[in-house]
This record gives C-alpha cells, structure tokens and sequence, in this order.
C-alpha cells in the first residue's frame, strides 16, 4: 500500500530525489506464533477484535526515536493545517495504521501516541488515512511544489477557504471571468479574493469563520492631513 500514489507525480518525483523516504513496516513480521497473528479478542466481550499492545510495541519500538509518533484514529484530534506544516517543518514521524476494532490502550499510553483524525468517518483501516497525512505533508516540503508560494493562499492556510479560480477561456457556457480579475489592478483583485474566502467560508464552514480574524485594513491618509 505505501508508497502507492505517494510515487507518482510531485511527491514521487521528490520521493526519487530523496527530499523525502519512507520505511513501512508490517506489523505482522513481530508476531510471534507461525500465524502471525496480531490481534485477539476485546476484553470484556464485544464486536471484533483488537491488536495486541505487546506485537504493535515491537514493532513501534524498533523505529521509535524523538519524531512525533501519530495514530490513525476516527477518535483522534482533528488534522490541521498548522499541524500539517508543523509536521514538515519537523524531523519527521512514525504513522501507526490501527485495524479491526481498534489496538489496545495500554500501547496508546505507554508509547504516547497521538491520535489524529482526518474526519468524522470510518475507515477498514489507517493505512489511507496516513496517506492523507504523508501527502499534505510532503507537499509543503522545500522544492516538491514547482511554486513556493503555491500553498500560501490555499484553504485553511489564513483561517479561510480558498477563494473562487477561472482561467482561460474568457468566456464559458456564457459565463466571463469576473472583470476585476482581468483588470490589472493587484489591490483590488487581492481585496477581491480576501471578499470571496470570507464568503465562502461563513456559508460553507461557520465554524471556521467564527474564529476567523479579519486582517486590519489600514486607510491611507488624506494629503495634508
């Protein structure tokens, strides 16, 4: 599953050049019976089945060391931008993919995992989820995007979504690209797009609108004044 679509494209092309790796490990190589088996039954009765804090522990502790070490959890905080681009400012991490009904707490605890989500839905298994989080992070490394201001204006990046964009042609279905982006006038355009992500973001995401702050606008001062 890893690098799967990770080496295709920018993040494959960077992949290549070294400006990222990745080591995947399979839980089921410290197991320690020939089935290989990594789960068992939930203590207490109960749908499904659990893994095993002793096999996951061998297998965190063989590459652990002071990188952050996240869990894929549908009950975990939410991922975020910021976390996103602390992640790629940092040394790296290690991504624990959970399976079936989800792994023993005492492995949670005792290894300090962070539980992180990347939305309120289920997944069969974490292995997707830490191709979302590898993917929002390689991204913003130095030299993957051909453009370094590329992710300056995304959504989330200023407590907004991002702006409406149009490119040629000038006209669609009878539809023209809005005059003030062909007018030449950077201000106003800026002013434009700064309009449209407020807008967006109050109807779309309330939620992140409401500890949105508003960038101070300065007025220019009257000659003479």
């Amino acid at each position: 599953m890893f690098p799967g679509p990770l080496g295709l494209a920018l993040a494959g092309r960077a992949l290549q050049n070294g400006t990222w790796s990745l080591e995947a490990l399979n839980i089921r190589d410290f197991a320690d019976d020939r089935h290989r088996t990594v789960d068992d039954t939930p203590a207490g009765g109960g749908a499904g089945m659990v893994m095993r804090a002793d096999i996951l522990a061998k297998a965190i502790d063989r590459v652990a060391d002071d990188r952050p070490q996240l869990l894929m959890s549908p009950r975990g905080r939410p991922l975020t931008q910021a976390r996103v681009r602390a992640l790629a400012d940092g040394p790296g991490a290690v991504l624990v993919c959970g399976r079936f009904e989800g792994i023993d707490q005492r492995v949670i605890d005792s290894r300090a995992l962070e539980e992180v989500s990347i939305g309120d839905y289920i997944l069969s298994g974490g292995e997707a989820a830490a191709q979302v989080v590898l993917d929002a992070v390689i991204r913003l490394l130095p030299g993957v995007m051909g453009n370094a201001s590329s992710g300056d204006e995304e959504s989330f990046e200023n407590g907004l979504l991002e702006h409406p964009h149009y490119t040629r042609p000038a006209e669609f279905e009878g539809i023209a690209i809005p005059a003030i982006l062909t007018s030449g006038d950077h201000a106003r355009i800026a002013a434009w797009r700064r309009e449209q992500a407020e807008q967006l973001t109050q109807e779309r995401r309330p939620d992140l609108f409401a500890a949105y702050t508003p960038p101070k606008r300065v007025k220019k001062s009257k000659p003479g004044a």
